[in-house]
């Protein structure tokens, strides 16, 4: 494979007008603990449509972020099919899979996952150097997007120097640096209290309604899922559709 593939797969695939960003038909995964083999996912099916945001729920060991890391092509489902806006994705190679990571899907985790040793502007100007950025650019490119979430007077500053929703304004801003068309986020508000998670909540809802961006977020959180397009329950490794209270939804 040359090394221009990946990003050629990429630009092939990404380029179209999907309505559909997301299909899932059939998908089960399982995972061996001593002898004993448990079955997390069900026969998952599911289309989520591009643009939209979507809540998953369910109890704890339910299978939400087992779900997540498919859906991030972090791993792979057992059986099933998985298209991405119409690329198989249970047929892709690994760099290419690793390609559309970088390249179309963003990530914000509850514990942030930002590196000690660099300071906000340059954990969010990261993910650009692997697609060959210069040095400026990457760094001006992540001083718009902290700009973008309120934290142009925090750019020069460590992790540890910052807050629990500092760190996470952060990550959002990391996750959007590429202009990625999926932000994929696991109980992003979880770590914090709870005037900082509504603040959290309100600021990627923003970014759903106002840049399209397909938003997916793993919470526990009943009144937060309320707040999104979709809310979908995992339930005995099964997926099912949950009405909205649309009376507590965000206008």
């Amino acid at each position: 494979m040359k090394p221009s593939e990946p990003v050629d797969a990429v630009e092939k695939y990404m380029r179209r007008d999907k309505p559909v960003i997301i299909s899932l038909d059939g998908i089960t995964y399982s995972h061996r603990t001593g002898e004993q083999e448990l079955c997390v996912l069900k026969d998952v099916t599911l289309d989520i449509m591009r643009g939209q945001s979507c809540a998953i729920v369910g109890s704890s060991g339910s299978g939400k972020s087992t779900l997540l890391n498919i859906l991030g092509l972090l791993s792979r489902p057992d059986s099933g099919e998985f298209h991405f806006v119409g690329y198989d994705m249970c047929s892709a190679s690994s760099d290419v899979l690793a390609s559309i990571r970088n390249q179309e899907i963003g990530f914000v985790f509850q514990s942030f996952n930002l590196l000690s040793r660099l300071t906000a502007l340059d954990n969010v100007a990261l993910p650009l150097s692997y697609r060959g950025f210069s040095r400026n650019k990457a760094r001006q490119h992540a001083l718009d997007h902290l700009k973008q979430v309120g934290l142009e007077d925090r750019v020069t500053h460590l992790p540890s120097e910052l807050s629990g929703g500092q760190c996470q304004r952060v990550a959002i801003a990391r996750a959007l640096v590429g202009n990625p068309s999926l932000i994929l986020a696991d109980e992003p508000t979880g770590n914090l209290d709870s005037q900082t998670a509504t603040e959290i909540l309100d600021i990627l809802l923003a970014l759903n309604r106002e840049q399209s961006v397909t938003l997916i977020v793993v919470t526990h959180d009943i009144a937060m899922a309320n707040h999104f397009d979709r809310k979908l329950e995992i339930r005995q490794g099964k997926m099912h559709e949950v009405a909205v209270a649309r009376d507590d939804k965000h206008v």
